[in-house]
């Protein structure tokens, strides 16, 4: 299995990071670019993003937090040859 270094999202994605604080869509748009430069996998060693699994009703899913109170959701997945990224959500995360 090849580095995954793809992200996609969907209209829906696409309006949260319109509708988000500046700072938190730059962090995003920083995340996809470390992502897109050194893949996930390096991505996921570095603190700064704190990419975690989650359990429970998103068992499968996984989390990176923008800041302490926002976070994007993504899947990994496999399209034929392709794998891929898709960012599921941005969420305000409550604490």
């Amino acid at each position: 299995m090849g580095e995954i270094n793809t992200v996609i999202w969907g209209r829906r994605v696409q309006k949260q990071l319109d509708d988000i604080p500046q700072v938190i869509a730059k962090k995003f748009f920083a995340w996809v670019t470390a992502i897109r430069t050194a893949g996930i996998r390096n991505i996921r060693t570095r603190p700064g993003f704190h990419d975690e699994p989650l359990h429970g009703h998103r068992k499968g899913q996984r989390s990176v937090r923008l800041n302490q109170a926002w976070r994007t959701i993504y899947v990994e997945r496999q399209d034929g040859l392709l794998e891929l990224i898709e960012v599921i959500e941005v969420t305000h995360h409550e604490y």
